[in-house]
C-alpha cells in the first residue's frame, strides 16, 4: 500500500490539481471562482493528500468557517474527493479528521455539510464520525437531486 502523506493548501499552483479532483469525483460543477472563494480566505482550512511517487494530490477537502446565525462559529466542508484508485484506504477520514481537529482549535462548535441523499459512502463515512443528519434539502444541486445536511457538534468551541 502508498504510504500517504498530508498537507495544508500552499496556494494558486495547486488548484488546477484541486479542480481536477473535483470535477472528476463530484456531481455538482463548481467555476473557478467558487474554489477561490474558499481557498483565498481560509486556505488554513483546506488540505491534500499525496501518494508516495505520485506528483499531483489523491484527495482534497476545502473548508471554511465563519460565524452562524451571530451565536457561534460554524465550520463547513465544502468538498471533499478521493480519487478513485485510492478509495478505501482511510484517506478520506483522515481529511475529515484533521479538518475537524483544525477547525475545533480554531473555535468552531459544530461543522455541517451537504452530501447527495443517495450517496450511501459519503453518508456512511461522516455519521462514522459523529454527523447526525439535520434535514433534507430538496432538489439541492443542479442536477436535481436532493441532498441531506450533516451537523457534526462540537464540544470546547469558543462563541461569538
Amino acid at each position: 500500500m502508498d504510504s500517504i502523506t498530508y498537507r495544508a493548501y500552499s496556494g494558486e499552483h495547486e488548484l488546477p490539481h484541486i479542480i481536477s479532483l473535483v470535477q472528476g469525483e463530484l456531481s455538482e460543477p463548481y467555476v473557478v471562482y467558487t474554489y477561490r472563494y474558499f481557498l483565498h480566505q481560509w486556505p488554513h482550512l483546506s488540505f491534500l493528500a499525496y501518494a508516495q511517487g505520485v506528483q499531483h494530490p489523491v484527495g482534497v477537502i476545502v473548508c471554511k468557517q465563519s460565524p452562524h446565525r451571530e451565536r457561534h462559529l460554524r465550520g463547513y466542508i465544502a468538498m471533499l474527493s478521493v480519487d478513485k484508485g485510492y478509495r478505501k484506504r482511510g484517506i478520506a477520514s483522515a481529511l475529515v479528521r484533521h479538518s475537524i481537529s483544525v477547525m475545533q482549535a480554531n473555535g468552531a462548535q459544530e461543522i455541517a455539510l451537504e452530501t447527495e441523499y443517495d450517496n450511501a459512502p459519503a453518508l456512511a463515512l461522516y455519521t462514522s464520525l459523529g454527523f447526525v443528519p439535520e434535514k433534507r434539502l430538496h432538489r439541492f444541486y443542479l442536477n436535481g437531486k436532493d441532498a441531506f445536511r450533516l451537523v457534526l457538534p462540537l464540544s470546547g468551541g469558543a462563541g461569538i
